[in-house]
């Protein structure tokens, strides 16, 4: 665990310039709009280590393969978000001294992220000038970002300052396989009021498409005094006079353009022009009030407020801003990258996270279309999941670890090969709309498709034991990665049992196309049935320092390993990802995220609670959460048991995972599916949000150490207003017809003017 910046509600800032938490600082203050994104890494010149990354979404490059030992059915590449042009780029000299905050003297320093506002403001003071630099990537124009500098002079005299703007396509990707460069240069010009330059993707082997990426930066302020321009990079220069007793203001607008939204080279180049002139007329306050507006109307749907820890406030809202800065549903082309853009770590691909966490919290902040796009996005790569399938000699549709386009890119066998449980979390992400929106349209449409040929890969991926007379799974990597290739993972079987179950049970109401488009035979249905009646579910009587409990076990041979509980370990092997071999985590009983588990944060109504507690209370203290996925989950059934300590202490994990840096990996880029986490410990945890029977049920607590709590819900056309306080629950109903939702047990009729 590791704090550099300062707790506040709507800020997170640092007045501390330390070279060794650079990288941190700068994944810390990343900036994004959906469209695009970058790190928080300084405009000017920084000979210090740093990560300087920009991306664009969707965009991406198939990066060859690279492993010691191949192996049939191994993706040809792995898919990656790549390092896109730097359009903030600057040389600035104060009275001819190069800035660089790595070797200046450097005073009044300060870096700090507005959320509320959702801005980067940084200041500091070098060769008797102070700066003050303001950075939004804007929520209003998705294709514009801004950087404003109000320079005024600190030592009383006049000084002059030389800025030379770039926009640099010269730029690497740290993770690539083989130390590639994946940009070319097709075009570059400076004109008079702006300059531009026109990359695109190199050729690759694989049939992707190579993507045109052009940028155009235009100015407001100084003096233009020349231009350059060389293979890569086109630069801007600029005079500035800063006055001794009053301020001057310098502005860089940029414009990205991509191939994703226009047809040809010149018209990506001819729409960054057109934006550019659209925007010359705005003054700065224009640009920054229409983005900041755009934030107030997100905050006011989504803003979880807490009162009497300012340290919880300042994490729920920082995950849900770079959550937002990720994704808001509004190109259902995007999908959510576990780094978002703060990063080159996991290759900015789509995961299995996003129906698992973030669908549910799209869910209770947003407007259904959000989630539609989000399995629509399923659907259309659905013949990606029927490649993936036969890839491993398999029917039906296999969903990948990791994606772009629906073909499987992850080059890691047991995630490629093993780790399939994935699949039944797409179906799951079916169930979980189907039942939280109670419309069934996509269910009965589209997302049969997704759903039958999910089932159809499980009743071929399972094989019979004529020994046991059961149905088996083996060969598998559950969620917890510290185990590979085991037999019988109770979360993977028990979740392919419940896709064969759910599939069944709502066969009948899926439109004759659909069915017709299947072509499901009475002898498949059968045979899924019998899997269903004959899964293997492994489970034991174990002995525990509490006496004797009755529990499902994670996979056939987990009972034998020393089971000591990681409270008994030295703590100094924390996180035992870095301080461990990898065939001693492998041997080890530690489990580095939810997997027996899993299946009741899914499902907590389908358990018994007995059944939840002997589990959780056997499974937790062997778990080291150095997943980010991990501690959320916890939470939430440990709200769920009313264990309302452990609940808090995991939320407070969840919520400030990369604030205070708790697994010492933030470095490398944020957690963005991760911190969907802490809206669900809240909501689905202390809250108690669940939907049975097309009803709405809260079963809130109040946090020992938290005066109130208090969020907005989105349900099945209402908005609802819940607070939690001393004295008890309160919901009040925003907008929507009269309902009746289930408030610690009781039937309650909520109405526009009616508060409970």
């Amino acid at each position: 665990m590791k704090r550099i910046f300062e707790v506040d509600p709507w800020t997170v800032t640092s007045h501390d310039l330390n070279s060794e938490d650079k990288r941190l600082q700068e994944s810390m203050t990343s900036l994004g709009n959906e469209y695009m994104g970058m790190r928080g890494m300084f405009e000017e010149v920084y000979s210090g280590d740093t990560h300087q990354g920009i991306y664009v979404g969707g965009v991406w490059f198939p990066d060859k393969t690279r492993v010691g030992w191949w192996k049939n059915g191994y993706p040809l590449y792995f898919g990656k978000a790549i390092n896109a042009l730097n359009y903030v780029k600057a040389d600035i000299y104060v009275d001819g001294n190069q800035v660089d905050l790595a070797k200046n003297d450097v005073t009044d320093f300060e870096v700090s992220l507005d959320m509320k506002n959702g801005v980067l403001n940084r200041a500091f003071t070098v060769f008797g000038v102070t700066f003050k630099i303001t950075r939004l990537v804007s929520a209003a124009v998705k294709e514009l970002a801004d950087i404003h500098y109000d320079l005024l002079s600190a030592d009383g005299q006049a000084h002059h300052v030389r800025f030379d703007a770039s926009i640099d396509a010269d730029v690497v990707n740290e993770d690539s396989n083989y130390d590639e460069k994946f940009w070319q240069v097709l075009d570059a010009g400076n004109e008079t009021n702006s300059s531009f330059i026109a990359t695109q993707t190199i050729e690759n082997a694989f049939g992707v498409p190579q993507f045109t990426v052009v940028a155009r930066q235009s100015f407001v302020g100084g003096e233009k005094h020349g231009l350059n321009r060389s293979e890569k990079e086109v630069t801007d220069n600029f005079d500035i006079e800063v006055p001794a007793k009053s301020s001057v203001s310098f502005e860089k607008r940029v414009i990205v353009t991509t191939s994703r939204d226009y047809d040809s080279l010149v018209q990506v180049i001819k729409a960054g022009e057109t934006l550019t002139a659209g925007i010359a007329a705005q003054t700065y306050d224009d640009i920054y009030t229409a983005h900041a507006q755009k934030w107030a109307q997100r905050w006011e749907k989504a803003d979880v407020q807490i009162e009497g820890d300012n340290a919880a406030q300042q994490g729920i809202r920082f995950n849900l801003f770079q959550l937002f800065s990720t994704y808001y549903g509004n190109d259902p082309r995007l999908n959510i990258g576990p780094k978002g853009f703060t990063g080159e770590k996991y290759g900015g691909a789509t995961y299995w996270d996003t129906e698992a966490f973030a669908i549910p919290v799209y869910l209770g902040v947003a407007d259904p279309s959000v989630t539609r796009s989000l399995l629509q996005y399923r659907f259309d790569q659905l013949d990606g999941a029927f490649h993936n399938a036969k890839e491993q000699g398999l029917k039906g549709a296999l969903y990948p670890m990791v994606t772009f386009d629906g073909i499987e890119s992850h080059n890691e066998w047991e995630i490629t090969f093993e780790e399939i449980h994935r699949n039944s979390t797409i179906a799951y992400a079916i169930y979980n709309y189907t039942n939280i929106t109670g419309d069934h349209s996509w269910l009965d449409g589209d997302g049969a498709q997704v759903l039958y040929n999910i089932a159809r890969f499980w009743a071929d991926r399972v094989h019979y034991s004529a020994r046991n007379d059961k149905y088996m799974i083996h060969g598998v990597t559950g969620p917890n990665e510290y185990e590979n290739n085991v037999n019988n993972n109770f979360y993977t079987n028990w979740m392919a049992k419940w896709v064969l179950q759910y599939s069944l049970e709502h066969y009948d109401e899926i439109n004759a196309d659909e069915k017709a488009k299947l072509a499901l035979t009475d002898d498949e249905l059968a045979k899924w049935q019998k899997i269903v009646d004959k899964m293997y579910l492994p489970e034991a009587d174990v002995e525990t320092k509490t006496g004797k409990k009755h529990i499902f076990v994670q996979h056939d041979t987990f009972l034998d390993k020393d089971l000591t509980p990681i409270a008994d370990m030295p703590q100094d092997i924390r996180p035992i990802n870095q301080n461990w071999s990898w065939d001693r985590i492998l041997r080890s009983p530690y489990i580095k995220q939810s997997d027996t588990l899993h299946a009741m944060f899914y499902f907590p109504d389908a358990f018994t609670e007995e059944e939840k507690r002997n589990n959780f209370e056997f499974y937790e203290p062997l778990t080291v959460h150095e997943s980010s996925l991990s501690p959320s989950v916890h939470s939430i059934l440990a709200a769920d048991l009313q264990m309302a300590d452990k609940a808090v202490e995991m939320y407070e994990r969840a919520a400030r995972l990369d604030l205070d840096n708790y697994n010492n990996d933030t470095a490398d880029g944020l957690h963005i599916t991760a911190m969907t986490g802490s809206w669900l410990a809240i909501v689905q945890g202390f809250a108690g949000m669940r939907v049975r029977d097309d009803k709405l049920h809260l079963k809130p607590f109040l946090p020992k150490n938290w005066t109130k709590y208090a969020f907005r819900l989105v349900f099945r056309g209402h908005v609802l207003e819940v607070s939690i306080d001393e004295q008890g629950a309160h919901v009040d109903l925003i907008s929507g017809e009269s309902l009746v939702i289930d408030l610690s047990g009781q039937d309650v009729m909520l109405t526009a003017d009616t508060l409970f």
